[in-house]
């Protein structure tokens, strides 16, 4: 038994950029840090999900997708000015702005993070606007700057000079102080970013440093991790993809929905999510009863999900996404979300140079 979700057609494979590749870690969760630091269970129940909220960036509208507190985020390391200064940042692909906590907040979310130094970077340069940045897991403010980013491993380093980002000027205590990660490097279209300035994405793509990014997120390599270019050796069999049908996130058609449904792919989100008005047909076919908390029932009575993409079957064991708590949600607009718990199964290709994304199995 299983449910299918139908996307997009092909598109064919364009060039393939410098050979890097970042390692990534796997935080713990929200509530297990919490845990670790005290926080009563009363306190981790009453945390809320944010279903999404809209703000205004200048002359552009973003929507903020929905982020479970309870579950897993992605990270590597970047580095900021000269010299650098380290910083671990989800690389996401479900927003479009670079942030990292600095000496001009003292919130203690931001105190108990590596914070960005101004005065100790030779090539910094004040922009001084202010932003709020609006996440489902939280807001935060930034003054903007210009500097020097670095993304490097072993094999190579990927140097975007002059580079916009977000210095913190405040960031709530929950979940911040609890997270691993320090900060957020969005890889989405520029439509939801800060109007005005260039993203990372476009400055690496205009100062010819990069044209996809494949990410890989899998339990059984250690570590996972993101990189600038494709790495036959790590996938097998042939890539499927599906065109970005708006530039806004990384957004694709999907024939679920009778009038039309879009599917974003997020990597900065641990869930899967389902249009609202939908959920109580695809929970019929799962076979299970809806709970406050999403998508509840045993494993091994849960049928496999197939996510047939352009044809080919993306299969999602119940073992993957029945969990302790829910990862099955519902979304109030005509949005699939396809976070981690989908994302981790398979090597995954955003390729801004074509406007598509790719989907093979692991090798």
């Amino acid at each position: 038994m299983g449910v299918r979700v139908w996307m997009g057609p092909p598109r064919p494979l364009g060039a393939i950029s410098i050979p890097c590749r970042i390692p990534l870690k796997k935080s713990k969760s929200v509530g297990e840090l919490m845990r670790e630091k005290g926080v009563p269970e009363g306190v981790l129940k009453g945390l809320k999900r944010d279903p999404g909220r809209k703000y205004q960036f200048s002359n552009a509208v973003t929507y903020e997708t929905l982020t479970n507190y309870l579950n897993s985020f992605y990270f590597g390391e970047i580095s900021i000015g000269t010299p650098p200064q380290n910083f671990l940042v989800i690389f996401d692909t479900g927003s479009s702005n670079l942030w990292v906590p600095s000496t001009y907040c003292q919130a203690p979310a931001c105190v108990n993070h590596n914070r960005f130094n101004s005065s100790q970077s030779s090539t910094f340069s004040d922009i001084g606007e202010t932003y709020t940045l609006a996440y489902g897991f939280g807001d935060v403010s930034v003054v903007l700057g210009y500097d020097t980013v670095t993304v490097s491993d072993f094999r190579c380093n990927i140097v975007v000079r002059n580079q916009e980002f977000g210095l913190t000027l405040n960031e709530p205590s929950s979940p911040f102080y609890y997270l691993d990660f320090d900060g957020i490097l969005g890889m989405a279209y520029p439509a939801i970013a800060i109007s005005g300035y260039n993203t990372l994405i476009q400055n690496m793509m205009q100062q010819n440093l990069w044209q996809r990014v494949s990410l890989l997120h899998r339990h059984s390599l250690d570590p996972p991790f993101s990189s600038f270019t494709l790495h036959p050796h790590l996938y097998s069999g042939e890539i499927t993809w599906a065109p970005v049908v708006e530039e806004v996130y990384w957004k694709i058609a999907t024939g679920w929905c009778s009038q039309g449904c879009h599917g974003i792919v997020d990597t900065g989100t641990f869930l899967l999510t389902i249009p609202g008005q939908y959920m109580s047909a695809f929970l019929q076919a799962l076979g299970v009863e809806e709970s406050q908390e999403g998508v509840g029932g045993k494993g091994a009575l849960m049928p496999s999900l197939s996510f047939v993409i352009s044809g080919t079957q993306l299969v999602l064991p119940p073992s993957v996404y029945v969990l302790n708590v829910s990862v099955i949600l519902p979304f109030p607009a005509p949005l699939w979300i396809l976070g981690n718990i989908f994302l981790r199964q398979y090597y995954s290709i955003f390729d801004i140079a074509n406007n598509r994304v790719g989907f093979a199995l692991s090798a």
